[in-house]
This record gives C-alpha cells, sequence and structure tokens, in this order.
C-alpha cells in the first residue's frame, strides 16, 4: 500500500499543474484576442519629391526613431497612390496621408483614420489666361492637372467636368506640382492645378512670382456644396511677398483635408505613437489655420479609430505618459496578462490551503471512522470479541503513531490518540469476564 503522504503529495501536485495549465490556457487565450507586440518597421507611403507627404513624412520618422521605431518612406505619385497601396494587404504599407473625396468606407473596409492632419487647398495657377467663373479661357490651353495617381488629378478632372472642360478643348499634361512650377515659369504651359499643402516649394514659389497668377474660386459656396468634403479658405493678399504684394488681392481657395490613414490591422500602441507625431508635426499654427487646428477628430471618409477617438478624448494611454515607449507597451501587455492570470489562479490558489486542511482532516478522521467501527463491533458483539478489538485496536493505534502532520493539525491527532486510549480502557474492562 503506497505511503499516503505520497499520495496526498501527488494529488496537490496535479492540483498545481492544473492550475499551471489554466493559466497558459488563458494567457495564449488573451495573446490571440490584443495580438503580438507592436512591430518595430512600418511603411508608410508618401509622395512626389519635395511634397508636403515627403516632408511630413521625413518628420515622422524623425520621431518615431526616437522610441525605436523605424518608418520607412515610400514614394508615391500622390494621395491616389497612397490610397491604392493601402487598400492592397499585399503592398506592405501601414499608413499614409491621403486627401478628402478619394474613398469611403465601402470602398476602402480595411482601412481607418487617426484624424484630419492638415489642409491642402486646390491651387490654379495661370499665365495669360482670360478670368471666367466657368473657366472658359482654359479652352485650347496647356493646363497641368498632376499625375496618374495623384490627389491632384482626381480633383481636377472632377472639378474641370463641372466646367465643361475635358481633353477635347485643353490640353491636360500630366505633370507634378515641381514639373508644373518649373513648366509655368519657363512658359511652356498656360495654367497649372495642383492639390499642394501651403509648405510645398512649388506653391511658394509660383506664389511669390509676378509672372504668374493665382485665381480665385468666385464660386468657391456652390462647390462645397456640391462636394462637402471641400473647405473655404481665403488666402490673405500680400501673404506670398510682402515687398510685391503677391498676391495683389485676398483669394477665394477651395480645400480638402489630408487625413492620416492607416489599416485596421495597425497595432493601438503604434496608433498612439503616430497620433503622438502627428500632434507635434502639425499642432502649429499656419498660413491658413491656427494653432489647435490639427490633428483633428474628424471623419471625412472613412471611420475614426476607436483608438483615435480614445486619444483626443483623454490623451495618451497612463502607462504611456511616464514610461518609454517599449517599457510602456511591454508594461500594459503583462497587466492585460495577469488579468486572466490572476482570474484564474487567484481563486484556485486561495482554495489550496482549505484542500491542504481538508486532506490533512481525511487522513485522520479516517481512522476516527475506524475506531466508530470498533465500538460499533464492542456494542453488537460484547465481551465475545474483546481479543479480536483489541488487536485491531493496536493496529489502528499504531498507524496512528505513524501518522505525520503538520504542528497545525497536531490536535486532532492528539485527540485522536485519547479516544483509542478510551475504546482500550472500555475493552480491557471487558476482558477479565473472558478468563
Amino acid at each position: 500500500m503506497p505511503d499516503k503522504r505520497m499520495v496526498i503529495a501527488s494529488r496537490i501536485l496535479w492540483f498545481y499543474v492544473a492550475t499551471g495549465v489554466l493559466v497558459l490556457v488563458a494567457l495564449a487565450t488573451t495573446v490571440l484576442l490584443f495580438g503580438p507586440l507592436p512591430p518595430k518597421v512600418l511603411v508608410m507611403t508618401t509622395g512626389t519629391p519635395g511634397s508636403a507627404y515627403e516632408m511630413f513624412g521625413e518628420r515622422y520618422k524623425r520621431i518615431l526613431a526616437r522610441s525605436g521605431v523605424e518608418l520607412r518612406l515610400m514614394p508615391s505619385a500622390g494621395a491616389a497612390e497612397n490610397l491604392q497601396r493601402l487598400n492592397d494587404p499585399r503592398s506592405g504599407v501601414s499608413l499614409g496621408f491621403v486627401q478628402g473625396g478619394l474613398t469611403d468606407e465601402k470602398q476602402s473596409p480595411d482601412l481607418m483614420s487617426l484624424g484630419t492632419v492638415f489642409y491642402e487647398p486646390f491651387w490654379f495657377f495661370e499665365r495669360g489666361v482670360k478670368p471666367s467663373p466657368r473657366f472658359e479661357g482654359l479652352r485650347g490651353k496647356k493646363l497641368s492637372i498632376g499625375p496618374d495617381g495623384s490627389g491632384t488629378r482626381a480633383l481636377a478632372l472632377q472639378f474641370l467636368a463641372l466646367n465643361g472642360i475635358d481633353q477635347k478643348v485643353a490640353q491636360l499634361l500630366p505633370l507634378s506640382a515641381a514639373e508644373s512650377g518649373e513648366a509655368l515659369l519657363k512658359r511652356e504651359i498656360d495654367a497649372a492645378m495642383m492639390v499642394a499643402s501651403w509648405e510645398t516649394e512649388a506653391v511658394r514659389k509660383l506664389l511669390a512670382s509676378s509672372e504668374v497668377e493665382l485665381t480665385s474660386f468666385p464660386r468657391a459656396d456652390a462647390y462645397v456644396a456640391l462636394y462637402p468634403f471641400l473647405t473655404k479658405l481665403v488666402l490673405p493678399a500680400g501673404v506670398g511677398n510682402m515687398a510685391t504684394n503677391r498676391p495683389p488681392t485676398d483669394v477665394d481657395l477651395l480645400a480638402p483635408k489630408t487625413s492620416l490613414i492607416v489599416r485596421r490591422s495597425l497595432h493601438p500602441a503604434i496608433q498612439y505613437l503616430l497620433l503622438d507625431a502627428a500632434m507635434e508635426v502639425h499642432s502649429g499654427a499656419g498660413i491658413l489655420h491656427k494653432a489647435g487646428r490639427f490633428p483633428a477628430p474628424e471623419q471625412v471618409d472613412m471611420v475614426l479609430s476607436k483608438d483615435a477617438h480614445q486619444f483626443y478624448k483623454s490623451g495618451r494611454p497612463f502607462l504611456m505618459r511616464y514610461l518609454p515607449f517599449w517599457l510602456a507597451v511591454l508594461a500594459g501587455s503583462l497587466l492585460v496578462l495577469l488579468i486572466p492570470v490572476l482570474g484564474i489562479a487567484y481563486p484556485l490558489l486561495r482554495m489550496a490551503p482549505a484542500l491542504y486542511g481538508w486532506s490533512m482532516r481525511r487522513r485522520i478522521f479516517r481512522l476516527y471512522g475506524e475506531l466508530k467501527f470498533i465500538e460499533i463491533e464492542l456494542e453488537a458483539h460484547g465481551d465475545h470479541a474483546v481479543q479480536d478489538l483489541l488487536a485491531q485496536l493496536g493496529r489502528l493505534e499504531k498507524r496512528a503513531n505513524q501518522l505525520r502532520v503538520p504542528l497545525a493539525f497536531a490536535h486532532f491527532l492528539y485527540a485522536l490518540r485519547l479516544h483509542i486510549d478510551l475504546v482500550r480502557a472500555r475493552l480491557q474492562e471487558l476482558s477479565p469476564k473472558r478468563i
């Protein structure tokens, strides 16, 4: 017969093994639900050389590098190509800038927005073109509308179609903003449309030039009514060059808002890191907006990320406010993992002492059961079975003397020995009657 102490120890061991298995299952389930740690390398689709997309991308890259995250920049033709890459899971692109009006939730179900980050005005520069509300002066002219894949081309084609202008009545050229600026200043083209931020070098150069004019949109309110993703802005006179008063009058502009778009699978911690970078890059004042205008929790084409919504409401998560990025991520992951561990292990571990105590008492109470059986036999058979019962009692006492229990349970054992002596005394009183 195996040692009962070994049996009890084995049962307790199996209890802890079962507890460990349950904890591991809970941890695995948590990891599956909350995903792995955030990536250390991201790919961002930007824009053409010299564009605001490229410039802002470089700033994001430097900011993320401070937190140990490498941001790789992938040049593109512009917002339309950025959107195409983001919609393609095989492209490897996780984030990029996309101007408003190019898509919606139905067309891009796997994308979400971290908010709007800046205005991208729709600039119309021209030389020798007669001003007209319907832009009839463009007929027969050479007009740059941006390369394929650019947001400029997408908006320019919509704009021209509203005014009855297409490739049949004007020569539409696929030049980038930088190329358009050079061609316009060299008199190689008559006009150029470009969707670009104030920071774009070509825009600043053309605004300061006295050789080209920035055309105002006299029916700006009508365009906004037709395309709600547009905003009417006013560019003050002289802002391009105060010395030469360029432009000479206030100019009504139309501007889509550009959003920072990410894939839905992007880790929440990275989203918070990007939102932090967006605050640093875009929150300052600009020519066309006041400080604090951007980034903003606005849904232009796609739904706002729930993490972005939380960021705009209450800021960064608590741990990211006081700890370095990766330490905050690890600490947060550990806290998440501790929830199922504590939820399962704590009540089980609290049961362990009670289970152990029950096991110790059960060992003693089993002997009490045998002692009670001897008393029942005594009552049933009287003095005819005294010697046999004394022998059974002796064996029971030997087992009780060999029983080892912790000090906390010793009083149960001493009580058992005392009761064995009481039963023996009764048997010995009956023993002489058999002589």
